[in-house]
């Protein structure tokens, strides 16, 4: 089919093409669809991911995503330092192009370089299907940024994001669309399943299994059998296999999570004895307080994962006399959690940390024995070190073990997403290997 009718449940979904790679090539007035680039810190080791390439190096075959060592040595291409907050800028600025058109009730943000639409009652308003409309925002984007977009067109949520990420990138001008009908005739025996939205791999490898390969044979397969093998999951299984979701935009943006908890994880440069861990470790938490302070939350437990470097790992929840946020009863906690399940003789190289079922800090109640001017006063002063990082910079208050030669908290903190936020743009030009 080549558009929706202006009648019909319509949606959009705009994904910018290479976002990261594509805003670096803007920045040097180079054109991403001919120019090889990558975004990656050359500080790091040819091991390091690419966070982006263009669609001029995917094109010579070079897959999204690599490892530095990984393109090929005939290559010539331009190296690039991540710059994240320049990324959330030029975001921030897309998505003001989209209220342009578009009311804030009305658009799904699901990451910085893609966006769902629900343009059901805005067609007749502009006079527009929901193709032209889609072609109009990715216009403007063009014009206005200089990055190019790809764009899918539904009638519902899921077959918008599978027209984007399967139709879209192989069509002359980057839009894909699909209803039911068309989902079927295009789609139905289209391999492999992990190009469909919420299908991974370990779904594809038990689905083979049985021979089921495509989304054909999941909507003719027994739903009581789909259901044996997936549980309450198959219910979603099934829908998307007939091209169905009945989740709608408003749904999405009026949901609230029944539980909540704040994670944190760090990969670690290198192997770390269990005392360096340590000092990671309380850094860790010490922010995640802080975050919980700032919010206004508490929990009673934390669960730490800590994954060694030569296999195995070690698995732990520490739990609280009450739900509090105070760093000095959860960290405490924690660390002697820690030296209980921690080999000593063992090197660490990952660090995870999960604050469990968290609540506003209202459901707070005092033990009886707490010593609760202690716990006011250290929430105090932890609120005042939120003050003062938020005006000043998050190392503006650093603590003695920030200064420890394995502690990373001072350069995390200058990082967004794991990686530099803003720098001057460095340029590494990286010439072929004849």
């Amino acid at each position: 089919m080549q558009d929706i009718g202006i009648n019909e449940t319509s949606y959009i979904c705009i994904d910018l093409k290479s976002f990261f790679a594509s805003v670096e090539c803007v920045e040097r007035g180079l054109d991403p669809m001919t120019t090889n680039l990558v975004v990656a810190d050359p500080d790091r080791t040819e091991k390091t991911i690419c966070l982006a390439i263009t669609p001029a190096m995917k094109k010579l075959g070079i897959k999204n995503r690599c490892r530095v060592f990984e393109i090929p040595a005939n290559v010539s291409y331009i190296m690039a330092e991540p710059r994240m907050q320049l990324y959330l800028e030029y975001s921030a600025r897309v998505y003001e192009i989209y209220l342009k058109y578009i009311s804030e009730e009305d658009i799904h943000v699901y990451s910085v370089d893609e966006a769902f639409m629900d343009v059901t009652h805005y067609l007749k308003l502009y006079g527009m299907t929901p193709k032209e409309l889609g072609k109009c925002i990715m216009d403007d984007i063009y014009e206005t940024l200089g990055l190019r977009a790809t764009c899918g067109v539904g009638t519902n949520m899921y077959l918008t994001k599978v027209a984007l990420d399967i139709l879209a990138k192989h069509a002359p001008d980057f839009i894909g669309v699909l209803d039911e009908e068309s989902y079927k005739e295009k789609l139905w025996d289209h391999l492999p399943l992990t190009d469909f939205w919420r299908i991974g791999h370990g779904t594809e490898k038990k689905l083979a299994k049985y021979g089921i390969r495509t989304m054909r044979q999941i909507a003719e397969t027994d739903e009581a059998f789909l259901y044996k093998l997936f549980g309450v999951n198959a219910a979603m299984l099934i829908d998307h296999a007939w091209g169905r979701e009945p989740t709608t935009m408003k749904e999405v943006k009026a949901y609230v999570p029944e539980t909540n908890s704040f994670s944190s994880g760090q990969v670690l440069s290198r192997d770390y004895s269990c005392f360096e861990a340590k000092v990671i470790l309380r850094e860790m938490l010490d922010e995640l307080c802080l975050k919980m302070v700032d919010k206004n939350l508490v929990t009673d437990s934390v669960t730490i994962h800590i994954i060694y470097s030569v296999e195995g790992y070690a698995h732990g929840t520490a739990r609280m006399p009450m739900a509090v946020n105070g760093d000095q009863v959860i960290i405490p906690a924690v660390l002697e959690l820690y030296d209980e399940l921690i080999d000593k003789d063992r090197y660490i190289r990952r660090i995870y940390i999960n604050f469990n079922k968290i609540k506003p800090e209202g459901y707070i109640q005092y033990e009886l024995f707490s010593d609760t001017e202690k716990l006011i006063k250290d929430r105090n002063i932890q609120r005042a070190i939120i003050d003062i990082k938020k005006k000043y910079g998050k190392n503006a208050v650093l603590k003695g073990t920030n200064f420890d030669e394995a502690a990373t908290g001072r350069d995390r903190n200058r990082q967004i997403g794991g990686h530099k936020g803003a720098s001057e743009g460095r340029t590494v030009y990286v010439d072929a290997k004849v």
